[in-house]
């Protein structure tokens, strides 16, 4: 009898098969059923563990990382943060340019896993030399032995999915989902749980959340990009200024635009309703899911899936600070109002 313990050899052997949780308080009026794939119970607390691993992995396997390489990417945040994490343990270095656009919480944390960041501008176009597209293309040219994992061009990002995700859900439901509601960046996510999904049933709805200010939408509806739709936004993680080839927008029915405050006001009413810790995009995906109800999207026959894809230590310093809030103007209105604080000080 073996006297090892009943344990794992690292904290990558706990990356997918995250949990289904139904959602009760904010959907007790809505027809059907809605539950959410909780990504935040990933190691590095998000759904981008998964793509992280398995391209380094296919890169190890096809001999493209050797001894000594140097990872780049660019990021967001939740990516950066999963491939630092995931480099670390295989003795990687990790150079991450980041877009301006995400919060301190992510950059401190991606820097504690030891990761070189160089952060962006996001308010320019994706050809300019300052943007992280190019940042991160100028860094492959100029670091040996570096290997650009090119995240938004990436058919691997999509197989993560198509192989792990996209299984669990359709496991996890007993092949009983209707809809299928993701957030929109890199594509990666929905197109791969997409794809799976609709090789099983092809009825099943899927229904992608893009951001006022990106193109995603539009280009879904009418094959062309419009430079009047490109304007700033605050959402990390959620739709583009340029087509990810990583997309397959065959297999997704239509999108949803959210906007900026909605967003994050229901990222914080997911956490203080059903008490789960969730990040500005899983925000994004909820409003979608509330405006798709007043369009009579839903039946009393659904069963909804949402992706949650990150945790909410990433936005303390964002979305969960009232002082953040209010300088973006989030409560001018009179919907949205702070909170009395409950914090009291002996």
């Amino acid at each position: 009898m073996s006297k090892d313990p009943k344990a794992y050899n690292n904290i990558l052997e706990l990356i997918g098969n995250t949990p289904l949780i139904k959602l009760n308080c904010l959907t007790k009026d809505y027809p059907g059923s809605y539950y959410t794939k909780y990504e935040a119970y990933n190691p590095g607390h998000s759904n981008k563990d998964r793509i992280a691993l398995h391209i380094l992995n296919q890169a190890e396997k096809n001999g493209i990382l050797k001894k000594g390489s140097t990872i780049i990417e660019t990021t967001s945040g939740n990516t950066g943060f999963s491939l630092a994490m995931v480099s670390l343990l295989k003795g990687y270095k990790c150079i991450l340019a980041v877009s301006s656009k995400a919060s301190k919480d992510k950059i401190n944390m991606m820097n504690c896993l030891g990761a070189e960041i160089y952060v962006c501008p996001s308010n320019v176009a994706s050809d300019d030399p300052r943007s992280y597209y190019e940042v991160a293309k100028r860094l492959n040219k100029e670091i040996k032995n570096s290997v650009y994992i090119n995240q938004y061009f990436n058919e691997l990002n999509v197989e993560a999915h198509y192989k792990g995700t996209g299984p669990e859900i359709w496991n996890q439901t007993k092949g009983k989902i209707t809809h299928l509601i993701a957030c929109s960046g890199t594509g990666g996510t929905i197109s791969g749980i997409g794809r799976f999904l609709k090789e099983q049933n092809r009825d099943i709805k899927i229904i992608g959340v893009d951001a006022y200010g990106s193109i995603l939408k539009k280009y879904h509806e009418t094959g062309e990009i419009d430079p009047k739709e490109i304007y700033s936004y605050r959402i990390e993680g959620l739709g583009k200024n340029i087509v990810p080839s990583a997309t397959d927008f065959k297999i997704i029915d239509k999108f949803v635009k959210v906007t900026d405050s909605d967003s994050a006001h229901m990222a914080r009413e997911i956490t203080i309703k059903e008490g789960l810790f969730v990040g500005y995009t899983s925000g994004a995906a909820f409003q979608a899911v509330n405006i798709l109800k007043d369009e009579n999207e839903f039946t009393n026959d659904s069963l909804v899936v949402i992706i949650f894809p990150d945790h909410v230590s990433r936005y303390l310093s964002k979305i969960y600070s009232d002082e953040w809030m209010n300088n973006q103007g989030f409560y001018d209105s009179a919907f949205y109002q702070p909170k009395k604080n409950s914090i009291n000080y002996i």
